[in-house]
């Protein structure tokens, strides 16, 4: 019982979370994609070992076996699982993949191609009434305002759980790397001032 509540509860505050970053974006999404959002974020909360793979193998080389999937249905979780990962991984950590070297537009293409992959084979399927279009069409679309969704997700996320010393750090280093004017309001309500360097050092 007291895992379903959890479940509840964490899809329930991610679903909060998603709309008002939907809001203040300004993306236009169906609620279909909406939904998908909030189930892509409540899945990472507790992610299983494939969902884990599109963050640490080659992406490349995940997207090249994908393709290459003889069954159509494992084609398409292959190709699905990749989007999702990708799309995560630039809305919650993307800042790490920059200081990898690693181009954000590459990252952004890449699952955005995935997803239209994934969307090709639905072909026969039929698309939403409201829109005409497949929600992973949406979802590729719409990829990089998706990924500014999650991002501010992601900094509302670490702003309400910096509750003790190490989040704290956390969040200081993210602002550090991102500069956020969110994060900065959280980082001051909690009495730190965060100040740079010259050259970008902490003072």
């Amino acid at each position: 019982m007291g895992t379903i509540v959890a479940a509840q509860s964490v899809s329930q505050f991610f679903l909060e979370a998603v709309d008002e970053a939907i809001r203040v974006r300004g993306v236009p999404v169906t609620e279909g994609a909406a939904q998908y959002l909030v189930a892509l974020l409540a899945d990472y909360a507790h992610p299983d070992d494939r969902a884990g793979e599109a963050l640490d193998r080659p992406l490349t080389l995940l997207f090249d076996e994908a393709v290459h999937e003889p069954d159509p249905a494992e084609r398409f979780e292959r190709l699905r699982t990749l989007g999702d990962g990708v799309l995560y991984g630039c809305g919650f950590f993307g800042e790490h993949f920059v200081a990898r070297g690693v181009d954000p537009k590459y990252l952004r293409g890449l699952g955005t191609r995935a997803y239209e992959a994934a969307s090709f084979i639905l072909v026969r399927g039929e698309p939403d009434e409201a829109t005409g279009t497949h929600l992973f069409t949406e979802l590729a679309d719409k990829f990089d305002g998706f990924v500014d969704v999650l991002s501010d997700v992601a900094e509302g996320t670490l702003a309400s759980s910096a509750h003790d010393e190490r989040s704290l750090v956390k969040l200081y280093e993210r602002w550090l790397r991102t500069g956020s004017d969110r994060l900065a309001g959280a980082l001051t309500a909690r009495g730190v001032m965060p100040m740079r360097g010259p050259k970008g050092t902490v003072q």
